[in-house]
């Protein structure tokens, strides 16, 4: 939708299934875990609301228009006012940043996606927290570009707090479900990084990132979703010997990993190196700051894959009920992930390049 209203409105709507699928067919606190993310939402969506409102009426009445496109043009020829740009800008930050778990805005996350079922966490983690990052993408930067810059410093500070702070937070973690939820927030420190930067290889890598993490999420919380079912459980201490039993399924698991610690070759690694680069010069101490992220994330999931692959066969995974992928039927959604992840990852120009143009407009003066 080119239209602010349907825009909103599609968001919103979008809560309705999220809220019944994790309260009626998740697990564990499946209600608290739904009631907190629809009521965290909610909230966000009501600033977000707020910020677009003030957005459309501090235009004149001749010049009022609910399509953004004519929206980023007349506010490109007449910009607001510094401090009408600033306060709408951070109204779209926070409203944009709770779905798209902002540190302090992110307690909702962790949780509504240990306790989701399977299908509902990959489409949430992996599609809709998207629209918070492709908001700030075609509403932010175009249409307040000078308000984003003047609080850039304000969205350095947050995403320190989602790469180290939710990094060390992944490293407490003994659940598998819980360490992938904790992981997927912690990345969105790194594509904001992306969108402060100022150039376009930034903003290409954020764009690339939002993709390679949306596939490699869908792959984790999918392959999770498959062990719980054949094991029982996500505990990590539980799982030992998990890759002597189904040695497909902890491939997919090792995929998606590797994936999120940003392996060369996979799609996160091509998104996270041109953010990096892009990032340099005008946050360069941002840039080491998510370069610790990435340890921080390696540790976190290596030690999870290890968990998996070594040590001896736990009761859980010695039980009759466990069984590796087989057929067709089952391995292709994994299989189709893992494709989508190499492709991008060497091709990275598939994602940005078809954007670039209109990347190149938002840097304009």
């Amino acid at each position: 939708s080119v239209d602010l209203f349907y825009f909103f409105s599609f968001h919103e709507v979008a809560l309705i299934p999220t809220f019944l699928l994790v309260g009626m067919w998740g697990h564990g606190d499946r209600s608290g875990a739904a009631w907190r993310m629809t009521i965290y939402l909610m909230l966000g969506s009501m600033v977000l609301l707020v910020g677009l409102i003030g957005l459309f009426l501090a235009l004149p009445e001749t010049a009022r228009s609910l399509d953004w496109r004519v929206l980023a043009e007349t506010l490109r020829a007449n910009p607001l006012e510094a401090g009408a740009q600033q306060m709408v800008a951070v109204l779209l930050l926070v409203g944009f940043g709770t779905l798209v778990s902002l540190v302090p805005f992110h307690s909702w996350a962790p949780g509504g996606y240990a306790s989701a079922p399977a299908p509902a966490a990959m489409l949430h983690a992996g599609v809709l927290k998207k629209f918070g990052l492709y908001g700030l993408l075609r509403v932010a930067l175009p249409m307040v570009p000078d308000g984003w810059k003047d609080i850039s410093w304000i969205v350095g500070l947050l995403l320190t707090g989602n790469i180290l702070y939710l990094g060390f937070a992944s490293l407490q973690q003994r659940d598998f479900r819980w360490l992938l939820g904790f992981s997927s927030a912690m990345h969105m420190g790194t594509v904001f990084l992306g969108l402060i930067s100022g150039t376009v290889l930034g903003l290409a890598g954020a764009l690339t990132l939002m993709v390679g993490h949306g596939l490699s999420a869908a792959l984790g919380f999918s392959v999770a979703g498959e062990i719980s079912r054949r094991t029982g459980t996500s505990w990590l201490r539980d799982l030992g010997g998990l890759a002597q039993r189904a040695p497909r399924l902890w491939f997919y698991l090792t995929i998606a990993a590797m994936a999120s610690i940003g392996l060369p070759g996979l799609a996160n690694f091509a998104g996270e190196i041109m953010i990096f680069f892009g990032s340099w010069v005008a946050h360069p101490v941002l840039v080491a700051v998510a370069a610790w992220g990435v340890v921080l994330s390696a540790v976190a999931m290596l030690r999870a894959v290890k968990s998996l692959a070594f040590g001896p066969m736990s009761p859980a995974v010695q039980a009759e009920t466990v069984t590796d992928l087989h057929g067709v039927r089952e391995i292709w959604p994994f299989a189709v992930l893992t494709a989508a992840l190499v492709v991008v990852g060497v091709m990275p120009l598939l994602v940005y390049g078809p954007a670039r143009p209109v990347l190149e407009r938002l840097l304009l003066p």
